[in-house]
C-alpha cells in the first residue's frame, strides 16, 4: 500500500511539475542538492544503472569567478535500454545516456529535473518502441521518488 501511495503522490507531483520547457520534467526535492545527488545515484547504483559521471556545474563557475546556486548533473544508463533506442535511431545518441539535473533555485527550493522519455521518442521518431519508453519513464519516475521524497 507504501508503495502505491508513493506512487500515486510522485505521479501527481510530476503532473503538476511538468516544465513548460517542452519535454522536461521537474520534480520538487525535500532535500539538499547534495542529498538528493546521493540519493538519486545510489538508487541508480543499487539497481545496477551506470553513473558515468557527477558534473558540478556551481564547482565550475566558481572556477572561473562566478556564483551559481548548487546544481549538480547525473550522466546515467543501462544499455540494455538505450541501445536498441539508438540502434532504431542514431541521433537518440544525443539524448542517451540520460542526465538528471539536481538544481537549487532563487528561493532555495531542490529540483531534479530530467528529460521526459516520451518526449526522447517523439524527438527521434521512436514512437513505435512506446513498450520501453513507458518502462524508462516508470523507471525514472522510481528513482526520482528514491531521490526527492522524505
Amino acid at each position: 500500500m507504501k508503495k502505491v501511495l508513493i506512487a500515486f503522490v510522485l505521479l501527481l507531483g510530476i503532473a503538476g511539475t511538468t516544465s513548460a520547457q517542452e519535454g522536461l520534467v521537474n520534480i520538487k526535492s525535500s532535500h539538499t542538492v547534495l542529498v538528493t545527488a546521493n540519493r538519486f545515484e545510489g538508487a541508480l547504483k543499487e539497481k545496477g544503472i551506470i553513473v558515468f559521471s557527477r558534473i558540478d556545474h556551481a564547482a565550475g563557475a566558481q572556477q572561473i569567478g562566478k556564483e551559481l546556486k548548487p546544481t549538480l548533473l547525473l550522466i546515467f544508463g543501462n544499455p540494455a535500454m538505450g541501445t536498441p533506442m539508438i540502434q532504431r535511431s542514431r541521433t537518440a545518441g544525443i539524448d542517451l545516456p540520460l542526465k538528471a539535473l539536481i538544481w537549487e533555485d532563487r528561493t532555495g527550493q531542490v529540483w531534479l529535473t530530467y528529460n521526459s522519455p516520451d518526449y526522447i521518442a517523439q524527438r527521434h521518431g521512436l514512437i513505435e518502441m512506446n513498450n520501453l519508453v513507458q518502462k524508462m519513464g516508470q523507471v525514472l519516475s522510481n528513482f526520482s521518488a528514491a531521490a526527492t521524497l522524505p
